[in-house]
Parts: structure tokens; C-alpha cells; sequence
């Protein structure tokens, strides 16, 4: 196999306070890696700029301006980052290149795993997915939610390795693939595991933040979540199917019971506190069900508008 040409991803929102330094300690590992022999010399950085409010966009014009391997391109404004890698993987597709990596902005992520994602795509992997080592910078009640999304979503039928992000290798074929999907809100940990292409993992350590603070709020995460749930599985939708048919079955058999009592005992059930605790429970379940139904209808809803996934302001190639 030759060398390939390898483009790194880098979703931008509002990271004046760390850019800099994130581009240039990326074309550290990309001079490493060419040196070495392990990738073309034309391999270069592609930036999103998820509508940032801060001077993020200027600083990646400079950066592009004293170095044409820094391509970048910018959203009218915030589409949130699942948008920004769509975008990137897009962008990278029509500019060329044989794998792309994905990265976050601060770095957390270990850039010089980058290097084993790239000889495992030479060993003939499509798809390379990083796993973190740990969840040592998160906060407890951070390192709670995730193992339990990644749970959840396993049991789902959803297969998501534990402790994997966006961080991963994918090569020209499967950005080819994803050219074929057209759906506006694509869950990328789903939508890549999902492909059947031929992965590999690679773990890495995590780092704490160069500079700034996460924009991966919980708010964020839930709607991730929700979407992730609603894109790639309909379990939730045959849960309610048998929790109503459990419920019918619960109504009947306090029915009969009720019947047996009065013509057997003449003893009528009473109980007005019984009856309202019967009432807030079983409505509690009928309005969590309509919620769920309502998360695919909404689903349903964005997908078939089918407006564009992001719009784009400018790009830098």
C-alpha cells in the first residue's frame, strides 16, 4: 500500500485560547509522521468553525494564510459538533485524501495515537476507533452519565464501544460510504460501527485541557444521547408495546379480582388514596411513553423537512 495522504479534523467553537497551539502541535505529529515515511508530505489540517462568537475565525484565516496544509471552513453559526465532523468529513472528501482523523480542538485527546491509528489503517483497517484508557479528568458525576449512556446504548442494540468519542481513523472508502446517508442528524459512533467495514481500536490517555472549558454541557450530551437512541434503534418504541400490554393485563386481573370480591364476599374495594396513587402512577408511565413516541416523531419530523445540515459561510482551501 503507499503512502497515504492523511487529513486531520479539528471542530472549532469559540477555542481562541488554545488554536494556535493545537494546529501547531498537530503538524508536529504530521512532520513525525512524514519523516518517517508513513504519510505523503501533502497531508494537511481541515477546521471547522462552528460559529464562534469569540476570534477563533481569525485566528484560523492567519494560521491559513502563512500555511496553505491549514484548510478550514466556517458555519453562519452554531450547529452543534456532530454537524462540524459531518462537515469536516465532507469537506476533506472533496478536497482528497486516503484516511482522515478526527480530533477535538483542546487536545484532550492523545495526538500522537495518531500515529498507531495510521499503521493500523496500513494494516488493511478501514475504521479505527480510539478508546480512552480512563475517565480521570471527568467529573464524577460526568464519569456516571457516559458509562451509563454507553450502557444504555449497548442494550439498545446500539454498539458502541465503552469510552469511545469521535476520536478515529476512517479511510476514503468509508467517507465514500457515508456519502450514500443522507440524514440530518447522523450519530457518527453509531453510524461508523454500524457500516460493518473491517476496525480496529486503538487506546490512548487523556489529557486535561490546554485552555478553556468544555462546551459539552449536559444539556449537549442529553440531546447526543437522544439522538443516538432515536437514530439507531426502535427498542424504546417495543418497550411501550409491552409495558402497555403489561398494563392492560395489571387492569384486567385487578378487574377480575374486583368481581370475585363483590359476588363471592360482597366486599367492594374502596380506597379513594389507592385509586389517586393508581391514577398518578399509571399516568405518569402513559405521559413517559408519549415523550419517548415523541422523540421519534420528532425524529421523523427533522428528517422530513429535510433541510440542510449545516450552512456554510465561507471555506479556506
Amino acid at each position: 500500500m503507499n503512502k497515504p495522504t492523511l487529513a486531520i479534523i479539528i471542530p472549532c467553537f469559540n477555542e481562541e485560547l488554545c488554536i494556535e497551539k493545537t494546529v501547531e502541535k498537530l503538524f508536529v505529529v504530521l512532520n513525525s509522521l512524514i519523516k518517517k515515511n508513513k504519510i505523503n508530505s501533502d497531508s494537511y489540517l481541515y477546521l471547522v468553525d462552528d460559529g464562534s462568537s469569540d476570534t477563533t475565525w481569525e485566528i484560523i484565516k492567519k494560521l491559513h494564510s502563512s500555511n496553505n496544509l491549514v484548510k478550514a471552513q466556517k458555519f453562519i453559526r452554531n450547529y452543534g459538533n456532530q454537524k462540524a465532523l459531518i462537515a469536516g468529513l465532507e469537506g476533506v472528501r472533496e478536497i482528497g485524501c486516503d484516511c482522515v482523523v478526527s480530533i477535538d480542538a483542546d487536545l484532550q485527546q492523545d495526538e500522537w495515537a495518531i500515529e498507531k491509528f495510521v499503521d493500523e489503517y496500513m494494516n488493511g483497517f478501514d475504521i479505527v476507533s480510539g478508546i480512552r484508557n480512563d475517565r480521570k479528568t471527568d467529573s464524577v458525576f460526568k464519569k456516571t452519565t457516559a458509562l451509563m449512556f454507553y450502557k444504555l446504548m449497548n442494550l439498545l442494540g446500539v454498539k458502541i464501544p465503552v469510552n469511545h468519542s469521535d476520536y478515529r481513523l476512517i479511510s476514503r472508502k468509508a467517507l465514500e460510504l457515508m456519502s450514500q446517508y443522507h440524514e440530518n442528524a447522523l450519530f457518527l459512533r453509531g453510524f461508523f460501527h454500524e457500516l460493518g467495514l473491517k476496525t480496529a481500536y486503538v487506546h490512548f490517555d487523556v489529557k486535561q485541557r490546554m485552555a478553556g472549558k468544555s462546551k459539552f454541557n449536559f444539556v449537549k450530551l442529553m440531546e447526543l444521547s437522544l439522538n443516538g437512541i432515536t437514530s439507531f434503534s426502535i427498542v424504546p418504541l417495543r418497550f411501550i408495546t409491552v409495558l402497555g400490554f403489561l398494563m392492560a393485563l395489571f387492569g384486567f386481573i385487578v378487574g377480575v379480582e374486583a368481581v370475585f370480591e363483590k359476588i363471592f364476599h360482597n366486599n367492594a374495594p374502596n380506597g379513594m388514596a389507592t385509586t389517586i396513587i393508581l391514577l398518578c402512577v399509571f399516568g405518569g408511565i402513559q405521559l413517559f411513553c408519549i415523550g419517548i413516541i415523541g422523540e421519534y416523531v420528532g425524529q421523523v419530523f427533522r428528517e422530513v423537512k429535510a433541510r440542510p445540515r449545516y450552512i456554510k459561510e465561507t471555506e479556506l482551501k
